[in-house]
């Protein structure tokens, strides 16, 4: 791949990253300072992505030209997310309707995106890392605007504040033009049928029958469901509680995100797969409690637990969602890695994200009364159910064979995901490349790399 190949397909991702992550972290503070809207309200905002990410598969889509397309049209649906929040009395189902609309558009783009770097690439289990870290970047160049500009300050008007979607709209637009100039790249399933079986991922169903992946499946779907309490509601807390800069510090993150996936592969040589899991999954209940306690007096919040439960998102993302896709990856025979995959996100950052966020959106509304969050409360939820989702993994799950988890190490540096966000995706989320280079290289037929939600929020 050229150097300027290499520059074009960097610059294509940092700008999709940067689309997403300059407006999601700090929609939540902004949200919740608009009149008669609750946390219920907000939940459903951030199941607008989830239940994207569940439609989004039946949207088969490939080539640079439609890639730009869905971009301009969601930058469009974006900016006219944040005119309906600037007018008396804003409706919630006309924000959370419009913002379906821009998720239908811009989830297939994440899967197209990295698609379009693969098909350039002539080694892309050393050449994507380096370009998909351009995400994070981002990202995190998102948060840093937003709160350069102020626009996430306590005092910020309205109107100022809701530049943040403006923000996001124009990158998109701009993306969706960049995209007409990248290469031209045929469909990734040119010469292929695609079936209802491919995209229901029938194929992958059909390994719930071993019973540690079943486990591993249904623990996953299970802790997204507080996981969403993060991306709905932690930068809010934050901003509730007087910290400022909201959506900067929101951004450490993903800075751990990146520090934590240069040292995978050391975890991975020393814990294995079961105890790198297990280590995700106490890093979430950690995360919870920290929250908890950090914020359990508004007046005076314990800044640094609340800063760490951020910073733990590195643990939390790679040491569970990253470890997770290489399990799947191993854990699946070659020809339906594509679909095992597939199925991992609609069950996690698909359905367990959605119901998390409808779940969250009402716990916190039961408990604010009179505008006033009991943010104790509200984060012991997820900390309880991420503690009784680790105790039951590590008692029912079987780690896997020495020589996959050994495998397994020489993958993880592929599996580079933001935050989504953490993803993610996810937090959100990257595709499974850990056979990439062979597959992609050698059979352009195969199922091109399924994408995963940024865990940003994470």
């Amino acid at each position: 791949m050229s150097p300027n190949l290499f520059v074009r397909l960097w610059v294509m991702m940092f700008i999709q990253y940067f689309f997403w992550g300059v407006w999601y972290v700090s929609a939540g503070p902004y949200l919740s300072g608009l009149e008669g809207w609750t946390g219920i309200h907000i939940g459903t905002t951030y199941a607008m992505a989830p239940l994207a990410a569940m439609i989004s598969p039946f949207i088969v889509f490939s080539t640079q030209v439609v890639l730009g397309v869905l971009h301009i049209l969601g930058g469009g649906l974006l900016w006219a997310a944040g005119a309906s929040t600037l007018g008396e009395n804003p409706d919630p189902s006309t924000f959370n309707g419009l913002l379906l609309g821009h998720f239908l558009c811009y989830m297939p783009t994440l899967g197209l995106s990295n698609t379009l770097c693969f098909h350039k690439m002539d080694n892309p289990e050393k050449q994507f890392p380096w370009i998909r870290v351009a995400g994070t970047i981002g990202w995190i160049a998102g948060g840093f605007l937003i709160t350069l500009a102020a626009l996430d300050a306590a005092d910020v008007l309205r109107e100022s504040a809701a530049w943040m979607f403006k923000l996001g709209a124009i990158s998109g637009v701009i993306l969706g033009l960049y995209c007409f100039t990248m290469p031209n790249t045929p469909p990734a399933s040119a010469g292929k049928k695609v079936t209802a079986r491919d995209v229901l991922c029938i194929d992958a169903i059909q390994l719930l029958g071993n019973p540690s992946f079943a486990i591993f499946m249904i623990c996953s779907f299970i802790i997204c469901i507080p996981l969403s309490f993060y991306y709905s509601f932690a930068a809010a807390c934050l901003a509730d509680v007087g910290i400022e800069g909201v959506t900067l510090k929101m951004s450490f993150g993903q800075v751990s995100e990146i520090f934590f996936m240069v040292l995978m592969p050391l975890f991975f040589t020393r814990l294995g797969v079961k105890k790198m899991l297990v280590v995700g999954m106490l890093a979430w209940a950690a995360r919870y409690a920290l929250f908890a306690f950090g914020a359990a007096d508004p007046a005076s919040p314990v800044t640094s637990m609340l800063l760490a439960g951020v910073i733990l998102h590195g643990i939390c993302y790679d040491f569970f969602f990253v470890t997770g896709q290489i399990y799947v990856d191993k854990a699946a025979p070659k020809e339906i890695r594509g679909s095992a995959q597939g199925f991992l996100v609609l069950v996690t950052l698909g359905a367990g994200m959605f119901i998390g966020a409808m779940v969250a959106g009402w716990i916190k509304a039961e408990n604010t009364i009179d505008d006033v969050a009991d943010w104790k409360t509200i984060w012991m939820w997820p900390a309880g159910m991420a503690a009784v989702v680790l105790v039951l993994f590590g008692l029912l799950f079987r780690d896997p064979p020495v020589d996959d988890g050994a495998e397994s190490t020489e993958a993880a540096p592929i599996e580079d995901d933001p935050g989504g966000a953490e993803q993610a995706s996810t937090e959100e989320d990257a595709p499974a490349a850990t056979d990439t280079g062979e597959e992609e290289a050698n059979d352009e037929e195969d199922e091109p790399p399924p994408h995963i939600m940024p865990i940003e929020g994470e």
